[in-house]
């Protein structure tokens, strides 16, 4: 779920309208399919009937299926081809993304390597340079396939940098086949390791390289359950059949990841059955038996290694600390209990990496970027100097570099890469991009409005100096309030595109989410989600009464978690909101943990046979159970057909629910996109497609024109 928090984040904003009302546009004629209706099918939960007229859409292997696709796809894309101003979105939105945009670089071996997209290219591309600063290609993913929808995602080198193993997706979905390669020749070696999913890789020196999946589900590999997962050794030289599972065979977990230190000397493996809480093992790979030998033997709290230093291992945790610290761990006795705190836990979230033979803590406060430096010891060495308010994000490196890159960006200000000199501190520029987007005529605010039981919840408002609090600016409401992901300022292009046009771009950082550690994270789980949609609703509110908009010019967006967030408020609030638009939403909460990895999603959730009380209050806010006979917003569900992930049926059923009883004149549609999956890896092309047909849609429901 968290991956694919950076796509949503960066293309879900919508753009912006002309200032002045408008005359309405004619409504567009809708003539909704027919969905077909089992009453026979049915689950029963603690005694109650609960009735699942559209279970029959789960089956995505079906002919029956693939025709109600094509049939709301006809409909959808037929109504939005009479939008007027679409083809401009499109046009704008191509301009300004067509801009070269470079990563920040890593040293490998004799090689330095960087990801680069020269503006409108479907994927990355793997650059590198050599000691004569010769630049060539070393991967490029464009061409992988003809229509850009095979990805690159895992990318990992050996410590001197000669070998190097990656992984692919195609279609966008979460399983994944993985490649080895010279780095010298560029040449494959052996065969390609296949049906790979929620998988790191990581060297065991030359010989080998850990990697975790599941078993290839019996029934469609998109929806089936995956509950069992497994760490595996591939050796080179020798055929995938012959790999070792190292872990997860006794031990049964949902979630498995195995780390070598950089030193070489350890293997360290988390092992979780849901997205909070984490076992620790450890195992010496310099010997030749394998001992696991276990670190924590619980799931209570959440637990990283950082590092190697000697014969300590740092760990980052949150055990005791709910904003996180650093503990040191003595390898002869890396027990929990015989833990000593190196950097303690402070009011700011704390996130940790290395580089240059110093600890970079990242702390959070407010959803901004604080940077201080440590040495080994816990020392403070200095407080690193921004370049303004927003996030930064650090690239780790190994111990003997000397300059660690990072890069800064918020709502106004792109990418924007600076090189630190690790031993003086100081910061200078690397690399800016040059794109049509003047972000000295925009301005963010950050505010703290009271949610429904008077908590404080901090929200950044951004939008065109100048901006008149009338009521009648176009707001977009971006949400996500989940699985301890947080939403700190971070620039994209649609924002860009919105805000350019006099829109206002606002995100709350709700209960849920990780700004402020683990009590914010719980606040907004399980008993408690209901505090998110309080938060955002809240939201919405403030918006209107500051006059910032009004019903009418309010849209919501949400991915995933919350997708589930937009569904949610929808359904409890349809008159606050004029267009609304769930992404690839998790939204029958009856059922979710029955497809393929959702079980791990219950410490957020919980599960409807968990208990009546847990069932009860799942079905109370379950979008797909609760849509009634009344007025809905403007609705444009989107999912895809490789969403293995959140499997589309959840936005089929939503959508399925909402055309048969929606009793306004507001469209309610479903966009369903072909061989692509729950976000990550989306090619350039198809993301900008989507986001033309969210923005051309979102302006017809509030008879607003684009500017040009």
């Amino acid at each position: 779920m968290k991956r694919l928090l950076i796509y949503f984040f960066s293309t879900m904003c919508m753009t912006a309208f002309g200032q002045n009302k408008m005359e309405k546009f004619p409504q567009i004629p809708v003539k909704y399919p027919e969905t077909r209706r089992d009453a026979k099918i049915y689950s029963e939960y603690f005694g109650v009937r609960v009735e699942d007229p559209y279970r029959w859409l789960e089956n995505d292997l079906s002919k029956e299926t693939e025709a109600w696709v094509d049939n709301q796809n006809a409909l959808t894309f037929g109504y939005l081809s009479k939008i007027p101003f679409r083809n401009k979105f499109k046009e704008r939105l191509e301009k300004i993304w067509n801009y070269e945009k470079i990563g920040s670089p890593f040293k490998k071996g004799d090689y330095t390597y960087f990801y680069k997209n020269d503006g409108l290219q479907n994927q990355f591309v793997l650059y590198r340079n050599n000691e004569q600063e010769t630049t060539e290609v070393f991967l490029d993913p464009n061409t992988f396939s003809a229509d850009g929808t095979t990805s690159l995602d895992a990318v990992s080198f050996t410590k001197d940098g000669s070998l190097v193993a990656y992984s692919i997706s195609e279609g966008g979905s979460d399983w994944r086949k993985v490649i080895v390669m010279e780095t010298s020749s560029m040449k494959m070696i052996g065969d390609t390791l296949k049906d790979i999913k929620f998988s790191g890789l990581s060297w065991k020196g030359n010989e080998g390289f850990y990697y975790s999946s599941y078993d290839k589900p019996d029934g469609s590999e998109l929806s089936a359950k995956t509950d069992q997962h497994k760490l595996y050794y591939h050796k080179l030289g020798t055929s995938q059949g012959e790999d070792k599972v190292v872990f997860g065979l006794e031990k049964k977990r949902r979630y498995v990841g195995g780390v070598v230190s950089d030193d070489q000397r350890f293997l360290f493996i988390s092992a979780a059955n849901s997205t909070s809480g984490n076992e620790l093992y450890m195992m010496d790979i310099t010997k030749s038996e394998d001992k696991l030998i276990q670190i924590v033997d619980n799931f209570t709290n959440d637990h990283d290694v950082l590092d190697v230093d000697g014969d300590n291992i740092l760990i980052v945790t949150n055990l005791k600390a709910p904003n996180m610290k650093i503990v040191k761990a003595d390898i002869s006795n890396p027990h929990v209990d015989h833990w000593t705190d190196l950097i303690p836990e402070s009011q700011e979230v704390l996130s940790p990496l290395t580089g240059g033979g110093y600890i970079f803590a990242h702390y959070m406060k407010d959803a901004l970027s604080m940077v201080v430096q440590y040495d080994y010891s816990g020392n403070k060495i200095r407080d690193i100097s921004l370049p303004g308010l927003g996030t930064a994000s650090f690239s780790g490196t190994e111990r003997e570099e000397k300059t660690i890159y990072f890069s800064f960006t918020n709502y106004i200000v792109p990418g924007t890469i600076y090189a630190l000199d690790i031993e003086t501190g100081k910061a200078a520029l690397y690399d800016q991009p040059k794109i049509d987007f003047k972000s000295e005529d925009f301005e963010s605010r950050q505010v703290f409005y009271a949610s429904k039981d008077g908590t404080k919840v901090p929200m950044l408002i951004t939008y065109k100096k100048g901006l008149k609090l009338d009521g009648t600016n176009p707001v977009m409401l971006y949400g996500y309030g989940g699985f301890n992901v947080s939403l700190p300022p971070r620039f994209s292009i649609a924002s860009a595109v919105w805000m350019e046009q006099g829109g206002v771009y606002a995100v709350p950082n709700l209960r849920g989410g990780g700004e402020y550690g683990k009590k914010w994270h719980d606040a907004g789980t399980q008993f408690k989600k209901q505090n998110v949609f309080d938060d955002f609703i809240a939201a919405a509110e403030y918006l209107i009464k500051e006059k910032y908009t009004s019903p009418e010019y309010l849209a919501i967006s949400g991915g995933s978690n919350g997708g589930l967030l937009v569904g949610a408020c929808m359904t409890q609030r349809p008159e606050l909101f004029r267009v609304a638009l769930p992404a690839v939403g998790v939204l029958d909460m009856l059922r979710y943990h029955t497809f393929t990895a959702g079980a791990g999603w219950a410490y957020d959730y919980g599960t409807a046979e968990q208990s009546k009380e847990m069932f009860e209050y799942l079905k109370s806010y379950s979008p797909v159970h609760n849509v009634k006979k009344t007025s809905y917003p403007a609705t444009m569900v989107t999912t895809a057909d490789h969403d293995d992930r959140v499997v589309p049926a959840h936005s089929y059923k939503f959508i399925a629910e909402l055309q048969r009883n929606q009793q306004g004149k507001m469209p309610v549609l479903i966009r369903i996109d072909k061989s692509a999956g729950h976000g990550a890896g989306k090619p350039t092309s198809k993301t900008i497609e989507e986001i033309a047909d969210r923005f051309s849609f979102t302006f017809y429901q509030m008879n607003k024109k684009f500017k040009s």
